[in-house]
This record gives C-alpha cells, structure tokens and sequence, in this order.
C-alpha cells in the first residue's frame, strides 16, 4: 500500500513584552511560526495535546499501481477518440512540419481507430513511452492505412523491435 504522510503543525505566539523585532522561526518539520508581535494574543491551530494530524492517501485500486489510479496506462482502447489524435498531432509538432491537418484528417477519415492512428503517429516518430501506452490500451500494430502502411512499416528497425518485443510480453 503506497501512502503519503502529510505533518502539519502551526504554533502562533507572542509576547508582548519583548522588544526584539520580528523574526519568524519554523517551529515544526513542516509549518510553523514564532511572532514576538506585541498586539497578537497566544494562540495555537491545530491539535491543543500536542499531537500532529496525519493525513494517509492511497493510489489505485490496492493502494500502489498509478495504472489503477487512472494515471498512467489504465486506458482503454475506447478512451481514445479524435481530439486524442488531434492531440498528439500537436503536441508532436507534426502540424508544423505538415503545415495542414491533411495527413492527420486523411487517417481519420479511413475508419481506422483513434488508437491505431494514434499508434501509427506514434511509431513514426519512435515515441517508445506512448507506443507502450497504446499497445496497453489495444492498439492493434499491424492495421493498414489507404496505403497499406502499417505502424511497423512507419517506424525504424529499433522502434520496430520496440512493439514487437511489448507485443509478445502481451501475449
């Protein structure tokens, strides 16, 4: 079980007859505060036994995996639509080389899934974290655009062996 402990701990203090100028001091591991102000009264936030409140928080399913947590790689093939390709499209500048979204619309337009072209772009451009993320997901590696490329055919030898390799550790 992954958790974070979070110690928060606040003291506010004076004391009126002290002429020493302000100086904030920490007072704990995380927060705290010492005032030598004369027209604030004693006061303490938090806990008046002098205990620290703990804060645990759990990710995923059992507590560890950001996969259950919804944070990485827990998608599934129906999570991903067009504005995902448009996207990536995007964020890999792809729309600045083509100077168009005609590449991109001429894939959409072929009734191929939003994770297989996703995957193809990906390919392409030899981006190993995103292609392990849509072969998660179910992207399928060997489907064909009106060229009859495939994301294999679009990658080089090593991205290649890439999506081979996490292939057959899926199966």
């Amino acid at each position: 079980m992954a958790s974070i402990l979070s110690t928060t701990h606040l003291t506010l203090a004076s004391n009126p007859q002290s002429s020493q100028p302000f100086l904030p001091k920490l007072n704990s591991q995380f927060l705290g505060l010492q005032s030598n102000v004369g027209w604030l009264r004693p006061c303490r936030i938090g806990p008046s036994n002098g205990s620290r409140a703990k804060c645990w928080f759990k990710f995923g399913k059992n507590g560890v995996d950001a996969e259950g947590a919804g944070i990485y790689g827990s998608q599934t093939r129906d999570d991903f639509d067009r504005d995902d390709v448009e996207q990536y499209f995007n964020y890999m500048g792809m729309l600045a080389v083509e100077g168009t979204y005609d590449k991109m619309e001429a894939l959409l337009s072929q009734n191929i899934h939003p994770v297989d072209i996703l995957l193809m772009l990906a390919a392409s451009e030899g981006d190993k974290p995103k292609i392990e993320e849509l072969l998660r997901a179910g992207a399928v590696y060997d489907i064909k655009d009106a060229d009859g490329r495939t994301a294999l055919d679009r990658a080089n030898e090593e991205t290649k062996d890439f999506i081979l390799g996490l292939s057959v550790r899926k199966a």
